[in-house]
């Protein structure tokens, strides 16, 4: 075994907003995991600016334990845009990206190691179950990966987060890929190496309701997934598109046979009309958002905007 995987430096990269109650309790467990481990280890907290005071926390606690880091952004750019500007800034042979909250055990950081040794470059966290979540989120998740699982180009796997182990050679292969929307599930699907997973019951928050992802969140997420890395929303929409332009030929051609071959006396069908046009124009109005989306990514791409701005670092 080479000497990087006896003793590798751990990056542990956690992206916070409004997180002052979750601090103490995640260093708490996370640095019992990481000297228990007894490697060399960073933990970089890529902060949004809060109106709480997480900051402060946070540099209350890089004066205890020189490991800790902080990347602070000019403005809240998004979970993305934090967890990507970990992922560029960390500097070990293993990245692991996990939330703040506790829903996501740091405890589970060593199983991924042991699989990360069997020669797995990327491990990440299936879910089991979801404490604390309403049926209706645990739906629209489950819905969403469906959906991106059997439209998008690479295969993304079903009811897991951010939560993952990554090793060196994805992370720099990720970094490479500089795109402005940071879905990073599809972005590792995408990249590929050797994958595998460990399963865990997700628990419920630490304290405080979640400040990035609720209801929409869940849904913007799987908007990404689906635009970022499949075409096939504009194929459905061209072919719907064919299938209603030939079922109105079909249709007016039958109109034509009943007026002309067959004389019977047609009645004025202005309910069917409403009908048949209100339906065109809602595929119509579909065919156009479906369209407008892709075209919003292509803007957001030729733009070449920075996903976030760096404030300050502490203790990097």
């Amino acid at each position: 075994m080479s000497e990087i995987y006896k003793n590798p430096f751990l990056s542990i990269v956690v992206p916070v907003y409004r997180e002052e109650t979750n601090i103490h309790p995640f260093l708490k467990r996370a640095e019992l995991v990481l000297e228990k481990l007894n490697y060399p280890y960073e933990i970089l907290f890529c902060l949004d600016p809060s109106p709480d005071n997480t900051e402060q926390i946070i540099l209350d606690e890089i004066k205890r334990n020189e490991n800790i880091r902080l990347i602070k952004f000019s403005r809240r750019f998004g979970q993305p845009a934090a967890t990507m500007a970990g992922i560029h800034f960390c500097k070990g042979e293993v990245c692991v990206v996990i939330d703040v909250d506790l829903q996501d055990p740091p405890e589970l950081i060593e199983e991924m190691l042991m699989k990360w040794r069997e020669g797995y470059k990327v491990v990440y966290a299936k879910r089991r179950s979801r404490k604390g979540e309403t049926f209706l989120k645990t739906w629209i998740s489950h819905f969403g990966y469906r959906v991106i699982n059997n439209i998008s180009d690479v295969s993304i796997p079903s009811d897991t987060g951010d939560f993952r182990l990554m090793d060196r050679r994805v992370v720099d292969e990720i970094k490479r890929l500089n795109e402005s929307h940071g879905y990073l599930r599809g972005m590792v699907a995408f990249v590929g190496f050797k994958q595998t997973f460990v399963e865990y019951d997700r628990d419920e928050r630490a304290s405080g309701a979640t400040n990035y992802n609720r209801y929409f969140g869940s849904l913007h997420i799987a908007f990404n997934g689906i635009v970022g890395f499949s075409i096939r929303p504009l194929q459905l929409a061209s072919l719907l598109g064919g299938i209603i332009a030939v079922g109105a030929f079909l249709l007016g051609l039958w109109i034509l046979i009943e007026k002309l071959i067959l004389h019977v006396e047609l009645t004025p069908g202005l309910t069917y009309t409403i009908v048949l046009i209100t339906f065109l124009s809602g595929v119509q109005l579909l065919s156009l958002g479906i369209m407008g989306e892709y075209v919003g990514r292509i803007y957001e791409e030729v733009k070449r905007r920075p996903q976030y701005i760096v404030e300050k670092t502490e203790n990097l």
